[in-house]
């Protein structure tokens, strides 16, 4: 016995260690206490918006080319030049042209020769015709030689309009000759600043086949456009004298102001994806926006002023049946009704019973709240209305609101007991969200 007595001790000692390691388990961590992230309800203004990428550019851009093939002699205004409308701009050499005007002036010249002498023909013609008449009539020259000086009268009268013709010919083309002289002179058609400049002095352009550019011209930059690329799904929503507002590269944090004026119906498809052009008037007086510049406009559908709005991260958060269970039990709310956590359950789900009492078997899952929550009578849900959650004095309480407009960030509140500067839940921690089945809506 002596022997045996410590190698029992020994054992019950062993046996003991052992059980209180697997029941008391010293080494696992506490759990972690269960806190909440949250946004504060506040105040202010909203505004319903759609978003889109234009170009900037002159209302008016018109394109100053040469109408005759020549050597550039003379370029006198430059990029960025303010022109007014018939100011010369640039000279091209004219000596070809003069010389055109010459050889049509040359031939017009014998045209009219032309015509004087078929004019004397036409009186030689008619004189020989009356006078072999008159000897018909006295019986001194055969029928035959009346005749031919009728026809030669005829033919004389034709020969005057033909070269009466050939003088209209000429003068054309004599005027079409001194035309392409004025073309070598080439002016501005309208009041503007010249954008761009194609060409440079001693350079010959070509215009064979199509007018050759040499300035690009925009008529007014103080009333500039933007042309925008909307998409088919936001295009609906857009009508003529809609104010936008617009930032661009340059000016990142200057807010600029635009009203739409057309939005046009020929479509836009490229890559499977299909836009609408969205015209913008813009005023630019101040000159600080240029043609080319990229615009990010915003349509301003909607707006609301000093509205109470909450995040729209609070409409997100969807608690799941372990973070309710666990909250429920931390707070001690298994056994209290109202307004708490209690009714984010659903029959059959293994959560807690929703707001109205515990479901009755059988029967539909109710909804979450009384006559005025979503669920209301009957237990169909208010899809007008959501659920929010918001600490009142350090407890998590669940709200039905109504909601208003959304600006995509913040969302208005129509009807709800909210007020400027609650708290509203958009995150649980110290308990994993490991399932959605039952959520808060």
């Amino acid at each position: 016995m002596k022997r045996l007595l410590p190698r029992l001790l020994g054992a019950a000692i062993l046996v003991g260690g052992v059980a209180f390691l697997v029941l008391a388990k010293p080494w696992a961590k506490a759990d972690a206490a269960i806190t909440f992230s949250t946004v504060a309800v506040g105040r202010g203004n909203i505004q319903a918006q759609v978003s889109a990428n234009g170009t900037l550019s002159a209302r008016s851009t018109v394109q100053v080319g040469a109408q005759v093939t020549g050597r550039i002699t003379e370029l006198k205004k430059d990029f960025n030049d303010e022109v007014t409308k018939d100011e010369v701009i640039a000279r091209l050499d004219d000596s070809f042209a003069k010389a055109q005007i010459e050889q049509a002036q040359a031939s017009y010249d014998l045209a009219v020769a032309n015509e004087h002498k078929a004019a004397v023909a036409v009186t030689d013609a008619d004189r020989q015709y009356k006078r072999q008449k008159l000897l018909q009539e006295q019986q001194l020259v055969a029928g035959q030689v009346v005749d031919t000086a009728e026809t030669t009268w005829l033919a004389a009268k034709a020969s005057l309009v033909a070269a009466r013709a050939s003088v209209s010919q000429a003068a054309a083309n004599l005027k079409q000759a001194r035309t392409n002289l004025s073309y070598c002179t080439v002016t501005s058609p309208v009041n503007g600043i010249v954008l761009s400049r194609a060409v440079s002095l001693g350079e010959t352009v070509s215009a064979n086949l199509q007018v050759a550019t040499m300035f690009t011209i925009a008529e007014d930059l103080t009333r500039m456009q933007i042309d925008t690329a909307v998409a088919e799904s936001d295009v609906g929503r857009l009508a003529d004298n809609m104010k936008v507002t617009f930032t661009v590269d340059a000016f990142p944090n200057k807010p600029f102001e635009g009203v739409v004026r057309q939005v046009r119906n020929a479509p836009t498809t490229q890559s499977g994806v299909v836009t609408y052009d969205a015209v913008i008037d813009v005023e630019n007086k101040d000159k600080l926006l240029r043609p080319g510049m990229t615009a990010n406009v915003t349509f301003v559908l909607d707006q609301v002023a000093d509205a109470i709005k909450i995040p729209n991260a609070a409409l997100r958060f969807k608690p799941s049946r372990e973070q309710i269970q666990a909250i429920m039990a931390q707070y001690g709310m298994e056994g209290r009704g109202g307004s708490g956590m209690r009714g984010s359950g659903r029959r059959g789900s293994g959560g807690p019973p929703s707001e109205g009492g515990p479901p009755s078997e059988g029967g539909p899952p109710r909804g979450a709240g009384g006559p005025g929550g979503p669920g209301g009578q009957g237990g169909n849900r208010d899809p007008d209305r959501r659920a929010l959650w918001k600490l009142v004095d350090g407890q998590p309480r669940r709200v039905m609101v109504k909601l208003g407009l959304t600006d995509g960030s913040a969302t208005q509140i129509l009807d709800g007991d909210l007020q400027p500067g609650d708290q509203l839940i958009t995150e649980v921690q110290g308990v994993a969200a490991q399932q959605r089945k039952v959520g808060a809506f």
